[in-house]
């Protein structure tokens, strides 16, 4: 299990132009981009109590939360994805699942994971039969990722974040989501063991100072 250093700070449109010259200069574009850039869309999980959410927000150092994403609206390849948190690191697990299996899950058709062999899958669904973890909201928004192989350093400028406040039905382009209030853009920095200073000076932004911004518990605002 490799855990990973993950810094978020929320920044302003300027900022980001300024960052996105920078990086081009000392990084290279994600392979996955296209034309530097790909569109999320996420389906995030919580229980009746909203526990991922109010764990978040009341900062728990060892928290969990499960999540479904495609990446530019390819129904060909699709997450389930597993975020651990302990103490500021990072971890994460992720399976395929088809358009059918997310489809499944949305209806709250769960039987069919208890004879998975995947480890992430499995987990979920001893979430949700233990916990009743069900879907609540979808977040979009475009990512720019740049990566740098020395310390596995990945940085993204995410922006354009949109909510469907309380629409779940994930695979249906037609489920309209919304800018969330002011839509910050947010500067993303992953590394493993260090941090290159070639990057490190690339992202400097005077008179920024991290944050513990979260697309999930901005979009579930709206609820």
């Amino acid at each position: 299990m490799q855990y990973r250093h993950e810094v978020k700070l929320e920044i302003s449109n300027h900022d980001m132009l300024i960052l996105r010259q920078r990086l081009r200069v000392v990084m290279k574009p994600d392979s996955h981009a296209v034309n530097g850039q790909y569109k999320i869309r996420s389906l995030y999980f919580d229980n009746l109590d909203d526990k991922a959410l109010r764990e978040k927000l009341d900062g728990v150092n060892i928290r969990e939360k499960y999540r479904i994403r495609l990446y530019n609206n390819d129904q060909s390849f699709i997450r389930l994805e597993r975020k651990f948190k302990r103490c500021g690191l990072g971890y994460k697990s992720s399976t395929n699942l088809t358009p059918k299996q997310v489809q499944a899950i949305i209806d709250g058709n769960v039987g069919w994971m208890a004879a998975s062999t995947d480890e992430v899958i499995l987990g979920f669904y001893t979430r949700i039969r233990n916990e009743g973890l069900q879907a609540k909201v979808i977040v979009d928004y475009i990512r720019e990722p740049f990566v740098f192989a020395p310390g596995n350093t990945r940085v993204t400028l995410d922006h354009n974040i949109h909510t469907s406040m309380r629409c779940t039905d994930f695979l249906n382009s037609a489920c309209m989501t919304i800018p969330i209030k002011e839509s910050p853009s947010i500067l993303e920095v992953k590394w493993d063991n260090y941090l290159p200073d070639v990057v490190r000076d690339a992202i400097q932004l005077d008179g920024r100072r991290i944050t513990a911004f979260s697309k999930y518990a901005a979009c579930r605002m709206y609820d």
